[in-house]
């Protein structure tokens, strides 16, 4: 079995290689940084091949789909967020966010889709966030990515079911998550974060039992409940003062 995970040098992406390579998986991980690759490859038993390239760059996600084709669960976790008024975030950092967040993974999950619908077997898991349920003011553009990635899996998902096959789709929606991602966001969260780990094992062990949406956490479990009975525009103030106090 080969597994192949984007956004695998640091946070939930090397603790996904760590664990599938102990569960017996090859691993295609892939990123940026070619040294942070190497560090997570050492930590990793089977085969490892490693792909250091810029996502975000549509080309080279069809290069990494021609170069290993040959893939049994593919983890779309790349990714990154940026925290502003929409009026004053930077727009070509928010149009990379859109290009990695969104095209990237729309892009290897319909190549990588056709694939394993033709051989009936495979799974993927595409990595959204709780804030897929949210709307997100102060991180508008991110949270948008995100209800994105939640919609196109659901999509998929019933579009899978109704054919019978055998392929598999879940989506990861995590609340905050004690990785490098509050850095990269400039942010602060205003709860304390679960452990990279704990989720990492939380997913795979619900993936692998075919759970469409995976929420780790009682307190995410709890606020996408909240979600569904509380009026948007109550939503909308609550959130914003969320995020008002995750600003540095």
């Amino acid at each position: 079995m080969k597994a192949m995970i984007t956004g695998a040098s640091s946070g939930l992406g090397k603790d996904f290689a760590i664990k599938l390579s102990n569960m017996g998986y090859d691993l295609v991980l892939v990123a940026r940084n070619n040294k942070k690759l190497n560090e997570v490859k050492k930590q990793c038993l089977n085969n490892v091949e490693i792909e250091s390239m810029d996502l975000s760059n549509i080309d080279n996600c069809k290069k990494l789909y021609n170069n290993h084709k040959d893939i049994d669960l593919l983890i779309n976790n790349a990714g990154f967020g940026v925290f502003g008024r929409f009026n004053k975030t930077e727009l070509d950092k928010e149009l990379e966010m859109i290009d990695l967040n969104v095209k990237a993974l729309h892009t290897l999950t319909k190549l990588y889709l056709k694939d394993m619908v033709k051989k009936d077997s495979g799974r993927i898991l595409n990595v959204a966030s709780s804030a897929a349920f949210l709307p997100g003011p102060l991180m508008s553009t991110y949270y948008a990515t995100k209800s994105y990635v939640f919609k196109l899996t659901t999509a998929i998902f019933e579009e899978l079911r109704r054919n019978g096959s055998n392929v598999k789709v879940s989506v990861l929606c995590p609340g905050p998550v004690d990785t490098n991602f509050n850095n990269i966001a400039d942010v602060n969260f205003a709860v304390k974060g679960l452990s990279s780990d704990y989720v990492v094992n939380y997913a795979i062990k619900k993936m692998l039992k075919n759970k469409l949406v995976i929420v780790p956490g009682f307190m995410s479990k709890l606020s996408l409940i909240a979600c569904r009975i509380t009026p948007l525009k109550l939503q909308m103030k609550i959130d914003y003062n969320i995020q008002k106090r995750k600003e540095k």
